[in-house]
């Protein structure tokens, strides 16, 4: 039997409509017990600042969590370079997402930026429904490796018949747009001043995404 094998590209921009907000609750002390005692409190904190603004408890998403013995170097009085256990460092990552709302941002963020547990925080923008799209995705790639198939086949004085496989990564596909990487407001706690939320006018771009797909069919 003879096949022909096209690789087919799909390419679409998608207008994001849900904004997430990464927050980085980070401390270091000298038992375990405390590390952990005050991370789980410091989590808290963040969920009583949040479900202030709409959220349930259970929106706050864990991306990670770790604790780490951390050391440092220091030199001996026969000056060689020692390390010496300096504490239990926690680093907690989490996540929440909404439909994207510039005021109701500037007032998460300004709550974030002033209340006392001081989370480093980034935002970025993201879609509601990522299942539609990638369909729509590979939509696109399985006709874009026919429309070749059928060029090269009359090209060639050949008929194109059945789809014998369609092979597909099943990779992720990154649907997050980031504007601001980082801390995107240096902040510490602090007394709020008469306004109570920041004053954000951000219009995210579009997010380009591209997958393949590749098919082979039958020729005679």
């Amino acid at each position: 039997m003879r096949t022909i094998r096209i690789t087919g590209k799909g390419q679409i921009k998608v207008k994001p409509n849900m904004t997430r907000i990464t927050m980085t609750l980070t401390g270091l002390y000298m038992e375990y017990s405390e590390t952990l005692r005050i991370s789980s409190e410091d989590t808290e904190e963040l969920m009583d600042v949040l479900s202030g603004f709409g959220f349930e408890r259970s929106d706050l998403k864990t991306l990670s969590f770790n604790v780490d013995a951390e050391h440092e170097s220091y030199r001996d009085k026969n000056n060689d370079y020692r390390q010496r256990f300096v504490g239990y460092r926690f680093n907690h990552i989490l996540k929440v997402e909404f439909e994207s709302d510039n005021e109701r941002l500037g007032k998460i963020l300004y709550a974030l930026a002033n209340c006392s547990v001081s989370p480093e925080f980034r935002i970025s923008y993201t879609v509601k429904d990522p299942e539609a799209t990638k369909n729509l995705l590979l939509g696109k790639a399985v006709s874009d490796a026919k429309e070749k198939a059928v060029v090269l086949t009359k090209a060639a004085g050949v008929a194109l018949k059945d789809i014998q496989s369609i092979d597909y990564s099943w990779g992720e596909i990154d649907f997050e747009y980031r504007p601001m990487r980082g801390e995107i407001l240096a902040h510490q706690c602090q007394a709020a001043p008469m306004a109570d939320r920041y004053d954000l006018d951000i219009e995210p771009d579009d997010i380009d995404v591209s997958d393949t797909v590749t098919v082979i069919w039958e020729i005679g």
